[in-house]
């Protein structure tokens, strides 16, 4: 669960007010609906589709980002969507604090708990769900509408299995890096 030691070229990066470092490679649409939480760093090429949200009088934001996450190179991050009552909407895409999302990953979940890390080439289907403290391998695909358990690892796919489970302590082990 080691994230590798990263140096930045500050010339590469913007700085906002609450520590966030985003590319100025990185495509990001619709940025007044999406809330960085502070100190999380988007890579160069990764995309944030802010601009997908439900359509309405209510201003409610596409996607939600904690505090230090980590969003790899050419990561895709999108709301989940889908037709209700003949009615076709985006809902909001929502990822906990300490969350690391390698490269190349795609993801369109409901919801992703905090101390969460996602390998390269992940794919996180519509409607997901990932709770606290979860390691998802590289290459994993998980489907729509699954529900990871909290301390899970999973692995492979499609779909995408819970081959163990992590210890208690890994919430310390990522607050302490």
């Amino acid at each position: 669960m080691e994230t590798p030691y990263t140096t930045y070229k500050k010339s590469e990066f913007i700085e906002t007010d609450t520590g966030n470092k985003v590319s100025r490679r990185s495509l990001i649409s619709g940025s007044q609906n999406i809330v960085l939480g502070g100190k999380t760093v988007v890579h160069s090429k990764c995309t944030i589709r802010g601009d997908l949200r439900r359509a309405g009088p209510t201003h409610q934001a596409a996607v939600l980002i904690g505090r230090f996450c980590w969003l790899g190179p050419f990561s895709v991050l999108r709301p989940p969507y889908k037709t209700y009552k003949g009615i076709f909407s985006y809902y909001p895409l929502k990822i906990g604090d300490h969350v690391d999302i390698g490269e190349n990953s795609i993801i369109e979940a409901a919801s992703i708990g905090s101390y969460v890390v996602i390998g390269k080439n992940c794919v996180v289907g519509r409607f997901a769900i990932i709770k606290d403290c979860c390691l998802i391998e590289d290459g994993a695909v998980i489907a729509p509408n699954t529900v990871v358990p909290p301390f899970s690892v999973v692995s492979g796919g499609p779909p995408a299995k819970v081959v163990s489970q992590l210890p208690e302590s890994t919430q310390d082990v990522f607050e302490a890096r």
